[in-house]
């Protein structure tokens, strides 16, 4: 019998009945947390289910379930924030781990607690009342599936491994201010590693998806097969590659996961808590140029069935789309309950935290570059010697200055507007602010990543998105190992077959394949 599908007010249920919650508990425990004096107290409710699986040379090497339920609670007091939390949702260690939050505060309390509003909020992932069946066989089969697919693609891929992880995440929160929210958030991902081996030569490759639904997403362009396919296509692809070159060129980014650039360059330095704080290479700089006009960047909660998309954020807040840079001009940041107040702004909804034992913080949740009027094989055609990063692995920032190093693990030359030779080792070395004022082009061809993004940030990490089209920066700096004779012509591009972007494949060995951009697709070239 399939469970009824949950309406949008009715998850607080949940905690009321299995842990015995009632709304005079959640004022007592308020009234605990202000007792000393303090501005403002919350309590954060979260009950996890969660389950993970990996595959490692087609053996079961983890396999786990289990549930975590807690507490926490915060006062702040200024800009001092005071904070407890509890594994044990008894009435007593509830009070206890308010009293001891309150510490942080002192004098009569600023704010007295009254009832609660709950506020209706959006409905982007529907899930069903009793949470999901837990039967292990049939998500072990989803990445069994995985590592034979892989195996078939090519007899050089030498090892597989796949892993499955999914959890339902049950919170309800409860404010003086009256704020009163609950939300029950599903979330999946499916991941795909390979090596492949030819002679002396070893390479890697990977693929992922996830989303907010269950195991029946993983169909079609999600489907185990496919991202078997798409990681051993690119550790295939690497044992042909050329040595990446090195120095200032022009550099296309493709669409969708490249945005990871654009997430850890400039995303992070546009949280407010940063720029409160003056440590922000954009402190200071709402209503002033930080990139080209044609860059228009945007983080957004509200998108159906995201990975980084919430009903409400861990505050209780609906989230929202916050522009954040317009037309290459900065527009705002993005806040939660404690910067809006300190720095007289709105509250955008990024308040997020990793679990009940964690402080919330300003945190993006879906951030992207908004699509542009260039076609993409027109931005690859205006470049005479450069390169096209397609994929990126590993990177990181410094948030004081903007500064990015990022290893690009899928990425080509570029040669008289054509795309060529792939490339192994190459790095984009930048400033994020600067990097993008040097956006000359940007496609119309706007892709979100396939819902395998976590955010780190102070300790924390949690579910975001990413984004972009593609574009073209006139100027960047690649790190690499090869030489400027790298970019040579491979000849005249005859007898092209169309294969789509991402999908290039070569059993040659003798010879890199060579490629070029038309409509939109990559070719590949005999």
């Amino acid at each position: 019998m399939r469970p009824e599908t949950s309406p949008n007010l009715s998850h607080r249920r949940y905690f009321f009945e299995k842990f015995g919650l009632t709304e005079r508990l959640l004022e007592r425990c308020l009234g605990e947390a202000l007792s000393a004096g303090g501005d403002y107290a919350d309590l954060y409710f979260e009950s996890v289910t969660a389950t993970a699986l990996g595959v490692d040379e087609q053996i079961v090497k983890s396999a786990s379930q289990g549930t975590s339920a807690g507490c926490g609670i915060r006062v702040l007091s200024g800009e001092r924030t005071g904070y407890a939390y509890t594994d044990n949702l008894s009435p007593d260690r509830l009070l206890h781990a308010a009293r001891t939050a309150a510490l942080i505060a002192s004098g009569p309390a600023k704010q007295p607690v009254q009832g609660f509003t709950e506020a209706r909020t959006a409905d982007l992932y529907p899930v069903p009342l009793g949470g999901y069946d837990l039967d292990l066989a049939a998500r072990l089969e989803l990445i069994l599936r995985a590592d034979r697919a892989a195996r078939a693609f090519d007899p050089r891929i030498v090892q597989v491994r796949a892993s499955y992880s999914e959890e339902l995440k049950r919170i309800l929160i409860a404010a003086s201010d009256g704020a009163f929210a609950s939300d029950t958030q599903p979330l999946s991902r499916l991941n795909v590693f390979v090596i492949a081996k030819d002679g002396e030569v070893t390479t890697k490759g990977s693929a992922g998806c996830g989303g907010r639904s269950g195991l029946e997403q993983f169909t079609l362009s999600k489907s185990p097969e496919h991202l078997a396919q798409e990681a051993a296509r690119g550790a295939i692809l690497q044992l042909s590659a050329v040595a990446a070159p090195a120095g200032e060129m022009e550099v296309v980014l493709g669409p969708g996961w490249p945005g990871i650039l654009l997430h850890e360059a400039v995303g992070h330095g546009l949280e407010a808590d940063f720029n409160r704080k003056g440590t922000s290479a954009f402190t200071g700089l709402i209503g002033r140029p930080v990139a080209s006009s044609k860059v228009t960047v945007v983080d957004n909660g509200t998108i159906a069935g995201r990975r980084g998309s919430l009903n409400v954020d861990d505050e209780g807040s609906a989230t929202r789309e916050t522009v954040l840079i317009e037309g290459g001009v900065l527009k705002g940041y993005l806040s939660d309950k404690l910067s809006a107040r300190l720095m007289g702004m709105p509250n955008t909804g990024s308040g997020r935290r990793e679990s009940y034992q964690s402080i919330p913080m300003p945190r993006m949740t879906n951030t992207y570059m908004l699509a542009g009027d260039d076609a993409p094989e027109d931005i690859v055609r205006s470049v005479k010697r450069g390169l096209y990063a397609v994929n990126f692995g590993g990177g990181q920032v410094d948030i004081t200055n903007g500064k990015f190093v990022f290893s690009a693990s899928e990425a080509y030359l570029i040669e008289d507007g054509k795309v060529t030779a792939p490339v192994r080792d190459a790095t984009l070395i930048g400033n994020g602010p600067e990097a993008l004022k040097h956006v000359s082009m940007v496609g119309n061809d706007l892709k979100l990543d396939e819902g395998i993004g976590t955010c780190g940030k102070d300790g924390q990490s949690v579910p975001v998105g990413v984004g972009m089209p593609t574009i073209k920066l006139d100027r960047m700096t690649v790190g690499g190992t090869g030489t400027p004779s790298v970019f040579k012509s491979l000849g005249s591009q005859q007898s092209c077959r169309p294969i789509r972007v991402r999908s290039v494949m070569s059993n040659e060995r003798s010879r890199p394949p060579k490629h070029i951009l038309e409509n939109g697709r990559l070719q590949h070239c005999d």
